[in-house]
Parts: C-alpha cells; sequence; structure tokens
C-alpha cells in the first residue's frame, strides 16, 4: 500500500512540471490559436543560462529570479521580432516558424553549452523540513514553487489592468482593439510569461533529469498531453490535466507497462482525447456559423 501511495504522490510531483509546461502552452494558445512546439527547447535553454550563472557563482535563487527575467525578456523580443510579421499568416506558415525556433535553440544549447550531460543543483536540501514520506525534499520544494506561480498568475490575471487587458486581448482581439488596447503588445507579453514558467519548469525538472540539449523533448510531450486533456484554452484545466497525467504515467509505469514504455502514456492520451474529447475536460465548445 505505501508504494502504491508513493507512486500516486510522485506522479502529483511530476504532474505540478507537466501542469506548468502545459500552462506555457495554453497561454500562446490562447494568444496566437497555435500551439509552441518550441516551448520545450526555449525552456532547455533558459535552464543552460541558469547553470551558467550559478557556475559563476551566483546563488540559485538569484539564478533563479535573473533566469526568469532573461526569459521574460527573451519571449517577448521573439514575439516581436520573429512573429510579429507572421501573426496574420496561414497556419502552416506559423507551424513552420516554430519548429524552426525548436531547431535554433536546440542547435544553440548544444553549441554553446556542449553536449555532455550536466548535473543542475537543487535548492531544497535532502534532508530538509519539505521531505515527507511520500516526498523528496525537491518534489515538495518544486510543488511549492509552481504553486506559488499559478497564484501569482491568477492574481495577475484577475487584479491588475495589464493582466486583464491580456484576458481580452486573447478572448476578443478585435473588441479589444476598439477599446483602445494594444493588442499586439499583450501578445508579445502573453509569450515573455510562456518564457518565464517554461524556464521556471526546466528549473525544477533539470535536478531530476539531468541537463542536456534534449532535456525538455519528453517533458514537452506530457505537457501536451497535459494541456489537450484539461482543455487546451483553460489555464487550470491544464494544470489539472498535468495532476492526472502525472498519475496516470507513474501508475501505469509501475505496474503495467514498466518504465521503458512511459513515453508512449503520452502518446496515447493524446491520441485518445483529440478522438474522444478534443475538447478535453474543462475545456469550452466553440460553435463557429459558416
Amino acid at each position: 500500500m505505501d508504494a502504491f501511495l508513493h507512486q500516486i504522490f510522485s506522479g502529483l510531483a511530476n504532474g505540478c512540471i507537466y501542469g506548468s509546461v502545459a500552462l506555457a502552452l495554453v497561454m500562446i494558445y490562447q494568444a496566437t490559436h497555435h500551439l509552441n512546439f518550441a516551448q520545450g527547447e526555449m525552456a532547455t535553454f533558459s535552464t543552460y543560462i541558469a547553470w551558467a550563472l550559478i557556475q559563476r557563482g551566483l546563488p540559485y535563487w538569484a539564478a533563479f529570479a535573473l533566469t526568469f527575467g532573461i526569459s521574460f525578456a527573451g519571449g517577448l523580443l521573439i514575439q516581436r521580432i520573429i512573429l510579429r510579421p507572421v501573426e496574420k499568416a496561414p497556419v502552416l506558415t506559423n507551424v513552420n516558424v516554430f519548429i524552426g525556433l525548436l531547431l535554433i535553440f536546440n542547435a544553440l544549447s548544444g553549441w554553446i553549452f556542449d553536449h555532455t550531460v550536466k548535473a543542475f543543483p537543487s535548492p531544497f536540501p535532502q534532508e530538509s523540513w519539505l521531505k515527507t514520506a511520500f516526498f523528496s525534499a525537491h518534489e515538495s520544494g518544486s510543488f511549492l514553487v509552481m504553486l506559488t506561480v499559478l497564484l501569482a498568475l491568477y492574481a495577475f490575471f484577475r487584479f491588475t489592468p495589464v493582466g486583464l487587458a491580456m484576458r481580452a486581448a486573447a478572448q476578443n482581439p478585435e473588441s479589444a482593439r476598439l477599446v483602445g488596447i494594444r493588442v499586439s503588445w499583450m501578445l508579445a507579453l502573453g509569450w515573455g510569461f510562456a518564457a518565464a514558467i517554461g524556464a521556471i519548469a526546466g528549473m525544477m525538472v533539470a535536478p531530476i533529469v539531468f541537463l542536456d540539449p534534449n532535456m525538455m523533448a519528453g517533458i514537452l510531450l506530457y505537457g501536451f498531453a497535459s494541456a489537450l486533456l484539461g482543455g487546451v484554452d483553460n489555464p487550470w484545466g491544464a494544470v489539472v490535466g498535468g495532476l492526472i497525467v502525472g498519475v496516470i504515467e507513474n501508475l501505469l509505469g509501475a505496474y503495467v507497462i514498466g518504465t521503458e514504455l512511459k513515453l508512449t502514456v503520452a502518446l496515447v492520451l493524446i491520441v485518445g482525447t483529440l478522438t474522444l474529447m478534443p475538447d478535453g475536460l474543462f475545456g469550452k465548445r466553440v460553435v463557429t456559423r459558416v
């Protein structure tokens, strides 16, 4: 029974990371109605920046905050410089841009920081008060970090003028323009937040899987599965989807298919969700008159 409970709680800890990646995907989807295939590679590159700062002697949390800011600025610049010119281009054009960004960030990670696997430190001491019978200190700490991020985002979008403007721009761009909201800049801020959230997810997962240019490839698949399962237009649904995916992955990997085939769980969930309930568990069904 204890082993079963451990798998559930460990799955919830992993699900927090999957949910954070899914949240970043949903934020960009709400702004552009496209899925960012480069989200994982952007998060990996940001994690390398944090690693480099720590290697230069910066304390972990100082490197964490600086990486958050750099990632936010980088996401904003990507939208303004690369994606803004193709805002109204066909879907395939945007998909090609996202794939191009994926390849560029993957190549840059290997070129600048090399392809050797690197250990990334955890800010949570193994024998600290965060350690419990079912959670390691890093798992508990990651859960608290992601919970803090989610609450901060909720407060930002619910109570600040900029957050409300971003929501309006995502839900109805034309009406938002009519009331004076600079929609294009709101989209850029959305990209900035998505890049910063991805960076946090990368820094939380790196101590578990180690740091290399392909670190987030599998995590991104779980993030896609979480976003689709929860509802690709619902931020809180994406987080809940991440928790569900984390638990399902752990239980099936431990008792049914083995750890070698755990990644297939994400693929099956993606295909199954798109086939059986394309709107996800908490997504909104939109009917368009043609």
